[in-house]
């Protein structure tokens, strides 16, 4: 069975990992053709997740696993290597996700121990670890908001400092919350900002909308119960409002949620196999624009 796919930065390659240990990369031409290049083994249990890292920092790709381990994977010359092994967990780590590349070479992993830790690359060629309890019974995925502080693109763009740039994580727990964290940058340790409660079971996913240089943040979540929820902030520093996709709950275990690139189409998978959009009307009312059947794909 396929966990993941995810294509890279410029939608040339596609990297899958599935139950049998291992990792797939395929080369992806105009058409849409994939062809097999690579199957890279490592890890000793279904591999969970896959995320790509920038390529500004080479061709390199994150892997998590049910045995505990993250595997960091970097291309050279057309080789795949281990430059990472990560076995900092003590249960299924279940995602991985690269952050916005503003903020450096810098890795968040998720675990069913309850634990997010997060790698930084270091200069000197080593990596740094920072953990933190997120959820005690346990953390099913981790996401990245943008570095910019929402509305503030602008001043962003006339500046080489990184200063206005900021950390921030959301979690989602089986304890049926989603919690936001800010890295402290005085302390060196991950805050936890906010905890937003609306679900009635394990929440599967969730995603930040990519910032489209307007205040307003917003942030999707998924779960166990059947429902999808879209959480939105107005301004930094006001309270977060939720809506729920729909009034009745979708008709199976909703898996997966993830935005466009221009933050404005929300792609939901639930497990009637079914993959959903959503995009918001201008009356603010999110609308089912289109359906498609996982097995016609």
């Amino acid at each position: 069975m396929i966990h993941d796919a995810q294509l890279d930065y410029y939608g040339k390659r596609l990297a899958t990992c599935s139950s049998d240990r291992t990792i797939r990369i395929f080369d992806v031409d105009a058409d849409g053709n994939q062809r097999l290049v690579d199957v890279l083994k490592g890890h000793e249990g279904p591999v969970w997740q896959v995320s790509w890292g920038h390529p500004k920092f080479g061709t390199i790709l994150a892997s998590c696993s049910y045995d505990g381990r993250v595997i960091i994977w970097k291309e050279s010359e057309g080789s795949w290597n281990k430059i990472k092994e990560h076995a900092f967990h003590t249960a299924s780590v279940n995602s991985v996700s690269w952050a916005p590349h503003e903020l450096g070479p810098i890795l968040a992993c998720a675990s069913s121990d309850g634990r997010v830790s997060v790698l930084s690359f270091k200069d000197d060629g080593s990596w740094d670890t920072v953990s933190f309890d997120a959820h005690a019974i346990g953390c099913n995925a981790v996401t990245w908001s943008s570095a910019v502080t929402p509305g503030a693109l602008v001043a962003a763009a006339t500046t080489t400092s990184d200063a206005s740039f900021i950390k921030r994580l959301a979690t989602a727990g089986c304890d049926n919350l989603v919690k936001l964290w800010k890295f402290n940058d005085v302390s060196k340790a991950w805050e936890l900002e906010e905890t937003l409660d609306g679900h009635q079971d394990w929440v599967r996913d969730v995603a930040f909308a990519p910032s489209i240089g307007l205040p307003k943040t917003y942030l999707a979540s998924c779960s166990q119960d059947k429902s999808v929820l879209i959480w939105t902030q107005e301004t930094p520093g006001t309270g977060w409002q939720k809506v729920s996709l729909r009034a009745e709950r979708f008709p199976d275990v909703v898996w997966r949620v993830s935005w466009s690139l221009s933050g404005n189409v929300l792609a939901v998978s639930s497990g009637d196999n079914k993959i959903t959009l959503w995009k918001e009307s201008l009356k603010g009312e999110w609308e089912c624009i289109s359906e498609m059947e996982e097995k016609h794909m």
